[in-house]
């Protein structure tokens, strides 16, 4: 679940601090040290994009997608403390309004998406749309025929090459067989059939992670769309996941000149009209920051940066 796991991941981002304070003073810039798979689609989107959130640490404003996703997901989780005869929609649909207290809580920014609502009209309507896809879910699968093994799992491993991969794994499910389940909520819907590959990445990352773990293969990875009502599955098999390293590997690659060199490109596509840095972005006409790493010349060594090509 990147949604809410973005936090933990970006906080592993990086290594010791190697730069200056970052913009604002906040917090010092600090060379990449991890790859999450909300990371490396950031890079594959757009390496400036990448350098912008894991370097330069510029801040975004919350959306009320992403907050929803993770208010949903906040439900989800807490819906299995209750006994398997208690996990009813009715309880899930209970659970929204004090998750979202808690939250707001703990982030008290998110408080600002609906500050011109004074009247809570928008927030309420907001809120039922989280109540609607907490119970679409009830469609898809049966809680009360479920104990999961971990729920937010944070998941962390290092290959033989040193490249460090984490996340946050919504649930995983292991059978009394032993055979390993791994799934993901998400609130949107599902993609079209030749963007699945796309969608099954982040999985197939946590599998990987998973398999260099616990030396076990998860049997099945299942992406779960509230936001459609769909279920996609995918069953792994080893040269999936060797694949997948391979990509991974080549990928950090790219990152590793880029951070060395300074040279972060944008990629301009139609996911440019929802980025809250365009004031930063070339291609917007704007000025990134100054970089604050050390620059190593003739470290540009011709990689060419996020692609990582097809299965």
């Amino acid at each position: 679940m990147e949604t809410s796991a973005e936090g933990v991941e970006e906080a592993g981002a990086g290594g010791g601090a190697v730069g200056g304070p970052g913009v604002g003073g906040a917090r010092p810039a600090v060379a990449p040290a991890s790859l999450s798979p909300s990371r490396a689609g950031d890079f594959m989107q757009c390496p400036l994009l990448y350098r912008f959130r894991v370097i330069d640490r510029l801040p975004e404003r919350p959306s009320e997608a992403a907050t929803r996703g993770t208010l949903v997901h906040a439900v989800l989780e807490r819906l299995f403390d209750a006994p398997a005869v208690e996990r009813t929609a009715p309880r899930a649909r209970s659970l929204v309004p004090g998750q979202w207290e808690r939250l707001c809580a703990a982030r008290p920014e998110l408080v600002e998406l609906f500050a011109d609502d004074p009247g809570g009209e928008r927030l309420a309507g907001w809120l039922a749309e989280a109540e609607r896809l907490v119970e679409r879910w009830f469609t898809l699968e049966d809680p009360t025929r479920l104990e999961p093994a971990e729920r937010e799992l944070f998941v962390e491993a290092e290959l033989e090459s040193g490249l460090r991969l984490r996340g946050i794994i919504d649930r995983v499910d292991v059978a009394s067989s032993g055979e390993v389940r791994i799934v993901d909520y998400k609130t949107g819907r599902a993609p079209r059939p030749e963007y699945a590959e796309s969608a099954l990445f982040q999985m197939k990352f946590y599998a990987l992670v998973v398999w260099r773990l616990k030396r076990v293969v998860p049997r099945r990875l299942q992406l779960v769309y509230l936001g459609s009502g769909d279920v996609l599955t995918y069953d792994p098999v080893p040269a999936d996941l060797e694949r997948v390293e391979r990509k991974l590997l080549a990928l950090w690659e790219a990152i590793r000149v880029a951070t060395d060199s300074g040279e972060w490109r944008p990629r301009p596509t139609k996911l440019c009209g929802w980025c809250d840095h365009q004031a930063h972005c070339p291609e917007f006409g704007g000025t990134p920051p100054p970089y604050p790493l050390p620059v190593r010349s003739g470290a540009s060594g011709g990689v060419r940066q996020g692609r990582m090509g097809p299965d």
